[in-house]
């Protein structure tokens, strides 16, 4: 909005042009979201902890520890997330790009089914919310809208994909690539969630992926850098890295009240909505395999859940004492700041794997 405002100033006022700079308006946009979280952070947990008594329901057959540490903190931390990420998105990146829209279409619409869950969950003080079918079919819904107008409305070839190092490797897919973008939005807004279990754990990823892919977007936006590294050039993809930047500020000021011991819990709000940006991002900028190492810690969550369910009902017997696989460490005695740190630690080592992919090729 600021942006669009400037350009009709900036012939008078030169000053303004500075505005037409991505790169300042990224970092502007990763400002304006961190303030905002330590501006309503505090009267956001205190009303949120007035309307939740009880706190989250946390889940009896979890880490018994946990059961009464973490009694009473309240959920919906995700509504922090995403006013700041909406405010400071409008603000600072052109409006008039349909990326952006369809990336806060995509966004807001997981946060819903977030919404709802975490307010289910709530209501009944239990840690079953909505139900698993009614939830994949609102996934399968809007990540099924997403992808037709993406592919019908961006004068975008979508239908092949790029695998990383591979230069000049190239999949048509065709009319399947639908049900492959579903597939990545889907599987990318629930392996984030399910990593969302201890203070801090899923936010640092969410904010070192989102990272990864403000500069994957920058690149694939820029004409002279997509060619330098062989990535397919979108005109306005540019944009979507001032999204990322948000996200990662209103991460960041999200961590600053989540950090342990937390005084709010992201909640499948904010756990499903981020995941859901991340994944569309990725499918945007045909980086949809770059997000598969650089989010791999979501991955291997993710994995850890299929894992443990198929071994236990085919054999009877759990492959980890506890899934996903960081209760399994709990289980095993590590501290909640050790596996915390430990998966920050691996999710920047997968982080920075991914960008080297960009110009091995």
């Amino acid at each position: 909005m600021i942006y669009n405002l400037a350009l009709n100033f900036a012939s008078e006022y030169s000053f303004l042009n500075i505005f037409k700079y991505i790169t300042f308006r990224a970092g502007a946009s990763f400002a304006t979201s961190m303030i905002i979280c330590f501006i309503i952070g505090p009267t956001l947990i205190n009303m949120l902890r007035k309307k939740q008594k009880k706190g989250q329901p946390i889940r009896k057959d979890g880490p018994q520890w946990q059961i009464a540490a973490k009694k009473g903190t309240p959920t919906m931390g995700g509504t922090m997330i995403l006013f700041s990420l909406i405010v400071s998105t409008l603000l600072w990146t052109d409006i008039f790009n349909i990326f952006i829209w369809l990336l806060l279409f995509i966004t807001l619409g997981f946060g819903l089914i977030g919404f709802l869950d975490d307010y289910l969950k709530i209501n009944r003080f239990s840690h079953k919310g909505l139900s698993g079918k009614m939830k994949l079919f609102f996934q399968v819904l809007f990540s099924f809208t997403f992808s037709f107008l993406l592919f019908y409305f961006t004068n975008q070839d979508y239908s092949y994909l790029t695998i990383p190092v591979f230069k000049n490797l190239l999949i048509n897919v065709g009319y399947f690539w639908f049900i492959f973008s579903m597939l990545v939005i889907v599987g990318s807004s629930n392996a984030v969630n399910l990593t969302d279990g201890l203070d801090g754990l899923a936010i640092v990823p969410i904010v070192i992926v989102t990272a990864t892919l403000a500069i994957i977007s920058y690149i694939v936006g820029n004409s002279i850098f997509s060619e330098y590294l062989n990535l397919s050039y979108i005109k306005g993809m540019g944009e979507i890295s001032i999204f990322c930047s948000s996200l990662v500020g209103a991460g960041l000021g999200f961590l600053w009240f989540n950090a342990p011991p937390a005084k709010i819990f992201m909640g499948d709000t904010g756990s499903l909505a981020a995941g859901a940006a991340i994944g569309a991002i990725s499918v945007m900028t045909r980086n949809e395999f770059v997000l598969a190492i650089a989010g791999g810690l979501f991955v291997l969550e993710a994995i850890s859940v299929i894992v443990q369910v198929i071994s236990f009902k085919l054999t009877g017997k759990r492959i980890f004492k506890m899934a996903p696989i960081h209760h399994h460490f709990e289980q095993k005695g590590w501290s909640e700041s050790t596996i915390v740190i430990r998966f920050w630690i691996i999710s920047i080592i997968l982080a920075m794997t991914s960008l080297l992919t960009l110009k091995v090729r």
